[in-house]
C-alpha cells in the first residue's frame, strides 16, 4: 500500500494533466469550418459592425464614412466545467491506471465543446435572434434599398421551407471569408485544476480527490446572408435552389455581396442523402443517366452534434 502524500498526489496531477492535454488535442474539431474563432477579454462582447457587410465603393471626392451601425448585438461567455473525483485508497492501493483513461476522455470532452455550441446554435437560429433583430434564420430580414435608408425597405429571406417536408433541417453555408456564417466566442481556455490541500472537507470526509476543468466561450451568430437553411427534401433540386437563393441576396443600396456557398451542413440522419448529391459522378435525371453537376460542388460536413 502507497503512502498518500501531497508529493504522490501532485505527481500523479501531473501525470494525469498531460493525459487531459491528450485528450484536449487529440479530438477532430468542425466548428473552425463553419464559425469565425473571436477572442474575448471581458465577460461579454458586444458586435456592433455586424450591421454594416463590409464592401468597397468607388472613390469619388471625400470618403463617405459608414458609422458602424449600433445593433446591440452581444455575446455573453457561459461558464462549463467537469469533475472528476478519484478515491484516496484508489491511490493508496496503486489502482490509478484507470483513471488515465477517464483523464484523457475529459480533455476530449472538453475539446468537442466548442463543436456541440457551434451547431447547436445552428440548430436554435429558427428561434434565436441575430444582429437586426430578426432570427438568424427568417424570411423577412429588413434590407435597405438605399445606403441611407431613404429608399424603404424590403424583407430577405434566408429560408426555403416545403410544408410537407417532416425531416431535420440542413444547410448552405458561405464559409470562404474571413468572417464565418457562426461566432465562437472564446474568454477562457479549458483548464484542468486540483483541489488536493489536506484541509479539503471532501477528502477529510469522503476521502476523495477532486479534480475539475472550467472554461468561459459561447456561440452566436455574424452575417446572415452567409446561412441558408433548408427545411425541405435533400435532393440536388432544392441544394442548387440554395445556392441560387444565396448568390441572389443583395445588401443595403442594391449592393451585390458576391457570395459563394462553400459548404453543406447536414444532420448524421441525411449523410448518405447529402453523399449521393455531393459524391457520385453520375445521377439519374428523367430516365437519363447524366454527368452530377454537383459532383464536389460544395464542401460536405456532417455534423455530429447538429440536432
Amino acid at each position: 500500500m502507497a503512502i498518500v502524500t501531497n508529493e504522490l498526489v501532485q505527481n500523479l496531477f501531473t501525470a494525469w494533466k498531460g493525459d487531459f492535454q491528450k485528450g484536449l488535442s487529440g479530438a477532430e474539431h468542425q466548428y473552425a469550418k463553419v464559425a469565425t474563432v473571436a477572442p474575448s477579454t471581458s465577460r461579454s462582447t458586444t458586435y456592433g459592425w455586424l450591421g454594416d457587410f463590409p464592401a468597397m465603393r468607388k472613390w469619388i471626392g471625400e470618403r463617405v464614412l459608414k458609422s458602424m451601425k449600433e445593433h446591440g448585438y452581444q455575446l455573453t461567455n457561459d461558464d462549463y466545467e467537469g469533475t472528476v473525483v478519484v478515491p484516496k485508497n484508489a491511490i493508496a492501493d496503486d489502482e490509478v491506471g484507470v483513471y488515465s483513461m477517464m483523464f484523457e476522455e475529459m480533455g476530449n470532452s472538453a475539446a468537442n465543446l466548442p463543436d456541440e455550441l457551434v451547431f447547436a446554435a445552428l440548430t436554435k437560429g429558427f428561434t434565436t435572434l441575430c444582429y437586426d433583430g430578426q432570427n438568424f434564420f427568417d424570411t423577412d430580414h429588413p434590407v435597405y434599398k438605399e445606403v441611407d435608408g431613404s429608399g424603404g425597405v424590403v424583407s430577405v429571406s434566408n429560408v426555403l421551407e416545403d410544408p410537407n417536408y417532416t425531416g431535420q433541417p440542413w444547410y448552405v453555408l458561405d464559409c470562404s471569408r474571413v468572417i464565418k456564417p457562426l461566432i465562437f466566442q472564446e474568454r477562457q481556455q479549458p483548464n484542468l485544476i486540483i483541489m488536493s490541500d489536506d484541509k479539503d472537507e471532501a477528502l477529510f470526509m469522503r476521502k476523495e480527490l477532486r479534480f475539475g476543468v472550467d472554461s468561459r466561450c459561447v456561440a452566436g451568430y455574424s452575417f446572415w446572408q452567409l446561412a441558408y437553411a433548408v427545411k425541405a427534401p435533400l435532393n440536388g433540386d432544392n441544394i442548387w435552389r440554395a445556392i441560387e437563393n444565396m448568390r441572389a441576396i443583395r445588401g443595403d443600396g442594391d449592393k451585390k455581396l458576391g457570395i459563394k456557398p462553400t459548404h453543406l451542413v447536414v444532420p448524421t440522419s441525411l449523410e448518405q442523402a447529402a453523399t449521393k448529391a455531393l459524391k457520385r459522378g453520375l445521377t439519374v435525371e428523367q430516365g437519363a443517366t447524366v454527368d452530377n453537376e454537383l459532383q464536389d460542388r460544395l464542401e460536405l460536413v456532417v455534423a455530429d452534434y447538429l440536432g
